[in-house]
């Protein structure tokens, strides 16, 4: 029999706390706001895809950090109900501990691709007069468009998203695209939808000095901005935030935190929290 393996904590950068930390006070905000409305009434929920197990550690201090999931129990007024999905087990276990008995607490284990759509978005239709806030943070290209597109049909969804570059970059966006493995072409074009993403990272062409010619890769930050665009013609969101650019201790950015709503008063809200952070990491 193998050994049972502990829980090893996540250690996150200061970038993660910072994303944390805007998530947290959007929703705070957020709950407030739908509490208060009462014609009609809604029922507004909180949704976590990447949930992890609630607590992180900080690369910085060494100390524990409370993640999105404990966050979000703690959000007063509350959410009337928490979805939190992970696909490790040890880390469900976790959440399911913080988690107490509290009944408004869902927590699911599994692939959040299927997930999503089978077990969640079915609990905050529109017509139903529910609504929910939608944390998609992966770590890298594990998300697919589908999820993405529905959560902008349903109409009932604010969501924050983590734009991995660093994982597009490394893998798939390479300034000489010929190398890349069939399967990381797979997984970008999964997350974009289709493979539309080839015009948008590679716009124009360069020529050497033999007169070939190449695809120029696109900074990350025209690639970030043609992925919003896409949320607005395809998934259907009405307002999307300018991708706020997530960078590391070398300022360098690891990815961007898009946040997309039907409500032009939403992306306020969120604008002028990215606005405190907006210049943060860079040189």
């Amino acid at each position: 029999m193998p050994p049972i393996r502990k829980l090893k904590f996540d250690k996150i950068g200061y970038w993660s706390e910072i994303k944390l930390e805007i998530v947290r006070k959007y929703a705070a905000a957020y709950s407030r706001i739908l509490s208060a409305q009462d014609r009609p009434r809604l029922r507004h929920v909180y949704i976590d895809a990447f949930a992890g197990a609630g607590i992180h550690i900080s690369r910085t201090t060494g100390e524990f950090v409370s993640g999105s999931p404990l966050n979000a129990l703690r959000i007063d007024p509350p959410f009337a109900e928490h979805y939190f999905i992970d696909l490790d087990s040890k880390k469900t276990n976790q959440l399911k501990k913080l988690a107490g008995h509290r009944v408004d607490v869902h927590i699911l284990e599994g692939n959040c691709n299927k997930l999503m759509l089978d077990e969640i978005f079915p609990h905050v239709r529109y017509e139903d007069y529910r609504r929910a806030l939608c944390l998609l943070d992966p770590y890298g290209l594990h998300l697919n468009w589908e999820v993405i597109r529905t959560a902008g049909e349903m109409r009932s969804i604010d969501m924050f998203l983590n734009f991995p570059v660093a994982d597009m970059n490394r893998n798939v966006l390479w300034w000489n695209p010929q190398g890349v493995r069939d399967e990381d072409i797979q997984r970008m074009s999964a997350f974009w939808g289709d493979e539309s993403w080839r015009n948008a990272a590679y716009g124009t062409e360069d020529e050497d000095l033999f007169g070939h010619r190449r695809p120029r890769k696109e900074d990350n930050e025209v690639i970030a901005e043609s992925f919003c665009d896409r949320l607005k013609k395809v998934a259907g969101f009405s307002h999307v935030s300018a991708p706020l650019p997530m960078r590391n201790s070398r300022g360098a950015t690891i990815y961007y935190l898009i946040f997309a709503s039907q409500k032009a008063v939403a992306t306020h809200i969120v604008d002028e929290i990215f606005s405190n952070y907006r210049d943060h990491g860079s040189h």
